[in-house]
């Protein structure tokens, strides 16, 4: 236990530029308080003890923000930033070194029986309110943009963005462990579809003008 929380500690130390100490990072961060519950609550649910786990689990709900189901299973090294917001569910499997955003879902679409959650690789960033849908699973250094919709497998090594989600990058270079964790600069394909058929609408524009013209003279 202790050895997993100095390890949950270290990660979020390295990716996250605002964490000064290992102390502050431990008394003051929400996620990784979340993170603690969590894992009493599934030391808990594993021993049968579900009505506990799930006290434990809706205690740290209250306190924090952040609802994850005891039954989830979560590796080593799980960074939520801010957090609020976060909802993982029961079926959910989240390899190690993850960073989860505020807002993010990883839940189920209503339909399944069984496995109903998704199931994220290793050093898998998603960003803020992002919703991951269904019982598939998320590949090894891949990453969702922010307020992405994600309705089926992203490949490993991807970058998923848009609503629903599209992969706009596939197979680049490998992301370490301190990933590159910029939301931002990604394709949006909703963008890239306005820039072409505002290119199209240009064309015409000057076709009809070349036209007018013609009549004129």
């Amino acid at each position: 236990m202790f050895k997993t929380l100095r390890e949950d500690i270290r990660s979020i130390k390295e990716r996250d530029p605002a964490a000064r100490s290992s102390l502050e990072v431990l008394l003051l961060y929400s996620g990784l308080h979340a993170v603690i519950y969590y894992r009493i609550a599934h030391w808990l649910y594993m021993h049968k003890r579900y009505f506990l786990a799930r006290w434990v689990s809706q205690h740290a709900k209250f306190k924090t923000g952040i609802e994850i189901h005891p039954g989830a299973k979560i590796g080593k090294g799980l960074f939520i930033d801010h957090g609020t917001g976060v909802v993982i569910g029961e079926t959910t499997e989240i390899g190690d070194y993850c960073t989860l955003y505020q807002g993010v879902t990883l839940g189920g679409t209503g339909k399944d029986k069984g496995k109903r959650h998704p199931t994220l690789g290793n050093n898998v960033m998603v960003g803020a309110g992002a919703k991951i849908l269904g019982p598939f699973k998320v590949g090894d250094n891949a990453k969702v943009g922010a307020n992405a919709l994600v309705l089926s497998e992203v490949p490993p090594n991807a970058t998923a963005v848009g609503v629903p989600a599209r992969i706009v990058k596939l197979n680049g270079e490998r992301v370490k462990r301190t990933a590159d964790l910029d939301q931002i600069h990604m394709p949006d394909p909703v963008s890239q579809e306005i820039c072409r058929l505002q290119h199209k609408i240009d064309s015409l524009q000057k076709e009809i003008d070349n036209l007018v013209e013609n009549h004129i003279q």
